[in-house]
């Protein structure tokens, strides 16, 4: 048994689909974030020290705990996959798999978290007296470092999206999942508009069943602005 320590619109929704994906036996435990400051709760810490989702329990193999996503993707790939969403080591599939699986943490996420940090630096809780200067200091940051970086992004997975039908080539496969965050976020703000291949692709893995019974299960991850 799987126990996927599942925060409310978060990264672990990609866990909760991976594991439709393989049909492993898995249990969902929901924490609520604070509705104030939109952080996890301390309750998390209990799991693992870092106090963050996602994060996977197997209590078939002595309770071993696992953090990060890709980290957990490459587990539960290792530990159920029957060679669907894992492409054969050694094949150009699966150097572009290692590539997207780490991509989507190492390269996409870091851009759109500041972005969404910085859109609320005028809101509360930053205090009222210093909220028109945020405003000013994110608008300059957004501008002309963040968006370019984001377009830039956007323009490469267009591309990279004409070569073959999924990612990694014409099979669908884990680094799929990972990646479906940082499109979903993307989706969110209304940026993927100018982008048919992504659009195209985003729809088709919301079309998947196992996509489907994983948002009823955990909600569909929005970041909005």
């Amino acid at each position: 048994m799987i126990e996927v320590h599942h925060l409310e619109n978060s990264r672990s929704q990609r866990v909760i689909w991976l594991l439709e994906e393989l049909s492993a036996d898995y249990e969902v435990i929901t924490y609520r974030r604070d509705p104030k400051t939109l952080l996890a709760p301390e309750s998390l810490k209990q799991v693992h020290p870092l106090g963050k989702s996602p994060v996977i329990v197997d209590t078939q193999r002595e309770g071993e705990v696992v953090a990060e996503s890709g980290a957990i993707i490459e587990y539960l790939l290792e530990r159920f996959d029957d060679g669907r969403l894992l492409p054969p080591e050694g094949s150009p599939e699966r150097r572009r798999y290692r590539f997207w699986l780490h991509h989507a943490e190492g390269s996409a996420m870091p851009p759109l978290v500041m972005s969404l940090v910085f859109s609320r630096l005028d809101k509360p809780p930053v205090p009222a007296l210093i909220r028109p200067i945020a405003r000013l200091l994110a608008g300059g940051v957004k501008a002309k470092f963040l968006d370019p970086q984001i377009r830039d992004l956007l323009a490469f997975w267009e591309g990279e999206c004409g070569e073959h039908a999924w990612l990694t080539g014409e099979t669908f496969s884990g680094a799929d999942i990972q990646m479906s965050f940082p499109l979903l976020a993307l989706d969110g703000q209304g940026r993927l508009a100018d982008y048919p291949r992504l659009t195209d692709l985003l729809a088709r893995m919301r079309d998947r069943p196992a996509y489907r019974r994983a948002v009823e299960l955990g909600g569909e991850f929005s970041m909005g602005e």
